[in-house]
């Protein structure tokens, strides 16, 4: 467990936040290209993208607070307290879908288009914060003696072997976005890309829901990400079935 990445001038920086950070700057840097390539303006791509950040990241912390709401509920100030970490993508996306509408209408960009384009960005900047969560310790796995564990810290500083959900989120996020550069430009239609990185990554999420710690459960043994993670799934796939051509 590394929380504080470094020091410098007295000034403490804390993993999570840095990594998050690296992380945005990187896939802006992705998404930039991606949008030069589809011929699309990328000064407004970067500006919409900049513009959704806010909503996406809000989304995100309060789905992971929620999620952790027996850790939070005793002690709200920790909710917004960065270098806690955490942070979960699904609660960015109705956000920042539902923000996208009125602004990619002002920029004049295409909606479907500019989604592809932040499939891009979307992963590389997931691979790079998942690296701030291994650090920082949240997002843990479970307790596990298998032969792939890890000796790891969860959020709050105990030290077991467990199962390395980071880097498999990581390595899932490498997946897709290794068959989205190959998909890219062979789907028959604008917004097909992004509707495959959401079907991906949340058939991949239900898996690994199953390696987390202390995941609270809604029904049965389902927890809340893997609810969400099959409505994603069943939403992507019809909407791409409905809008295939024939």
């Amino acid at each position: 467990m590394r929380r504080v990445l470094f020091k410098q001038w007295g000034i403490q920086v804390y993993s999570y936040p840095a990594m998050l950070y690296l992380g945005l700057v990187f896939g802006f840097v992705a998404g930039n290209y991606a949008a030069n390539i589809a011929h699309l303006n990328s000064a407004r791509v970067f500006l919409a993208t900049l513009v959704l950040l806010i909503p996406a990241l809000v989304g995100a912390r309060l789905l992971f607070v929620l999620s952790h709401w027996q850790i939070y509920r005793n002690d709200p100030a920790r909710i917004w307290r960065q270098s806690e970490g955490g942070a979960a993508m699904y609660g960015g996306v109705p956000l920042f879908l539902l923000v996208s509408l009125p602004l990619l209408l002002a920029l004049q960009i295409p909606f479907g288009a500019f989604w592809d384009v932040s499939t891009f960005t979307i992963l590389v900047a997931m691979m790079i914060a998942r690296v701030g969560c291994l650090l920082n310790g949240c997002c843990s796995g479970r307790a596990w003696a298998g032969p792939l564990a890890i000796y790891l810290p969860n959020q709050l500083g105990i030290w077991q072997k467990r199962v390395p959900t980071q880097l498999l989120e990581i390595g899932l996020a490498s997946v897709l976005l290794a068959g989205a550069v190959l998909l890219w430009g062979h789907l028959p239609f604008s917004g097909a890309l992004f509707l495959y990185l959401m079907a991906g990554y949340g058939a991949g999420r239900f898996a690994l829901e199953f390696t987390r710690e202390n995941q609270a459960r809604l029904v049965g043994n389902m927890t809340l990400h893997q609810a969400i993670s099959v409505a994603l799934v069943a939403s992507s796939l019809t909407i791409l079935l409905v809008a295939w051509p024939r």
